[in-house]
């Protein structure tokens, strides 16, 4: 029987929740499918993904709760990529496309996005976007001793990895052929796949219960509240222009970062001149990762209420003289671009802490401290250590958050990223690692009216002893995060052997035989003067050992 589709000439209110809701509900299980369906530890366990509903002309409609602001971010910027190699017309019920591309894509080459068209009937209604960090693509490993990215893995341009169902087999058996773990390689490739195609499914269901032959108007109307309401949002603020500096560890020497933020009534700008050169490792940033998070930041401080859409972040633009380190020309090393595109938000908050002072957290951990560890199989070669367990794992770890105008700041919690940890009894069973240790670190969040969050100290061996490696991408160790108003700093990160050796917090280093890999990650600072601390607060601090 053929269906009836109407048109819509309105959306009344009531209906316009209805879908809208529907729709949320629509990307958020094409995000758990992923989840479930990935064979990466830190996409299952941490959540290290992106799903989202696109308008056929390339605007981002709706996104999962489920995800990260860099992959989330990214994917606006690259599905109009795949469209302007691919446009729209030319796409089939059935295809999908891929790419790893960091230019194109989420940053570096250890993320892929898929991209996949949906019909109804011979109609383009959409395209579901999704990404997600692959253990391994070949190269010299994850982490920042590529010298530029042909070093750092197997690239994938914007290409068809399935056409009208039909999986691209030469595609597969390379990719399978560029990594040290192939079945995991093709698992996260599938499973991308697998999670577009639920959504496509349910926006069918939604389409024909509704009776709708597309969702046009219902865009135009997501899009255009969210643009509304955040140009209320920074209606209100002053106009005019701050500037905010903050110097982190850098590869081999610290880096300046710099950001000019300039509010006008219906656009806030954020410009990255004055920040430092290109790293000759691997810890530039391409332009899309600087964008994303500095976004991100400005949204949770001005309208943390406005959907992330197209609409929200049309009233922001971030910009960088190429070639400075967050704005990174192909093909320049950038496995690691999360240690500094994670630091943006803290130097944007350093500008916004001079126009809305109460809606800004002082300085924290920020960038992930992502212990990437993997067996030393050469070095038991060369030591005559014999049958030794080949492993690669990611043990997602995290400092403390800054303080906040009128609370703590958050221990243990990964900001701005999001991400949960891989649970250690996950990593030992996958893994010959052991944890001997894994606790807060007492005293380490930088005192004031309000704390900054605790870091964690961890101790990590091998179960039979061998030495492995530590692929370290870490920072916040020479330059700890800073208090604000009157806040004192946090303490200094640290990464070590327990036999006393201070290991360097970026690049690959040996963990010898029998010893044991020592981290602590920093703690936040905190908010405002010491002095009004509250005592109850204190009380608290020292019943909790927290307080050091």
């Amino acid at each position: 029987m053929m269906q009836t589709v109407r048109s819509m000439p309105a959306i009344d209110e009531i209906e316009f929740q209805i879908m809208w809701n529907r729709l949320i509900a629509v990307v958020e299980e094409q995000a758990q499918v992923l989840r479930r369906t990935a064979f990466s530890p830190i996409v299952r366990e941490s959540g290290d993904l992106s799903a989202g509903f696109f308008h056929p002309d390339g605007r981002m409609i709706a996104q999962a709760v489920t995800g990260t602001p860099g992959h989330v971010n990214t994917m606006a910027a690259s599905v109009r990529h795949f469209l302007a190699r691919y446009p729209a017309t030319s796409m089939k019920d059935g295809d999908v496309y891929i790419t790893n591309d960091p230019w194109l894509g989420t940053g570096h080459l250890h993320d892929f996005v898929a991209v996949t068209p949906a019909f109804l009937g011979d109609v383009m209604v959409g395209l579901f976007a999704s990404t997600c960090h692959f253990m391994d693509v070949g190269g010299i490993g994850f982490g920042p001793d590529g010298r530029d990215v042909f070093e750092e893995g197997f690239y994938v341009p914007p290409m068809k990895m399935i056409a009208e169902g039909m999986l691209d087999a030469t595609l597969m058996i390379l990719a399978r052929s560029n990594s040290r773990y192939p079945a995991e390689m093709e698992g996260d490739l599938m499973s991308l796949a697998a999670c577009n195609a639920i959504g496509v499914d349910r926006l069918r269901e939604m389409l024909r219960e509704f009776e709708l032959g597309d969702l046009t108007l219902l865009c135009d109307q997501i899009v255009g509240r969210s643009r509304e309401a955040a140009l209320a949002a920074i209606a209100g603020l002053p106009q005019g222009v701050t500037r905010g500096e903050m110097v982190i560890d850098g590869y081999d020497k610290p880096v300046t970062l710099v950001a000019t933020t300039t509010i006008s009534k219906d656009l806030i700008s954020v410009d990255f001149t004055g920040t430092s050169g290109l790293s000759a490792r691997g810890i530039n940033v391409p332009l899309s990762y600087a964008q994303a998070y500095s976004t991100y930041a400005i949204a949770c401080a001005l309208f943390p209420g406005v959907p992330n859409n197209s609409g929200s972040l049309s009233v922001v633009e971030v910009t960088a003289p190429q070639d400075t380190i967050v704005n990174a020309q192909r093909p320049a090393p950038v496995s690691s671009r999360h240690i500094i595109g994670q630091m943006l938000p803290d130097v944007v908050y350093g500008c916004l802490a001079q126009v809305v002072a109460d809606r800004v957290l002082a300085e924290g951990a920020s960038a992930l401290w992502n212990l990437i560890l993997e067996d030393a199989y050469d070095a038991c070669l060369t030591q005559g250590i014999g049958q030794t367990a080949r492993f690669s794992a990611l043990s997602v770890q995290t400092g403390g958050t800054g303080a906040r105008s009128n609370e703590d700041g958050l221990s243990a919690t990964a900001f701005p990223s999001g991400v949960s940890g891989v649970p250690i009894e996950i990593l030992e069973t996958m893994t010959p690692l052991i944890f001997w240790r894994k606790e807060l670190r007492s005293g380490s969040g930088g005192h004031g009216r309000f704390r900054g969050g605790l870091g964690q100290t961890i101790e990590i061996g091998h179960r039979d002893n061998h030495p492995f490696y530590i692929y370290a991408a870490l920072d916040r160790i020479e330059h700890p995060a800073r208090g604000r108003f009157g806040g004192q700093d946090g303490i200094a990160g640290y990464v070590g052997l327990k036999s006393g050796t201070r290991l360097r917090g970026k690049g690959k280093q040996l963990v010898p035989a029998g010893d044991t890999l020592v981290v602590q990650t920093p703690g936040g600072g905190g908010y405002g003067p010491v002095e009004e601390r509250e005592p109850g607060r204190i009380e608290t601090d020292r019943d909790n050992q927290l307080d050091g």
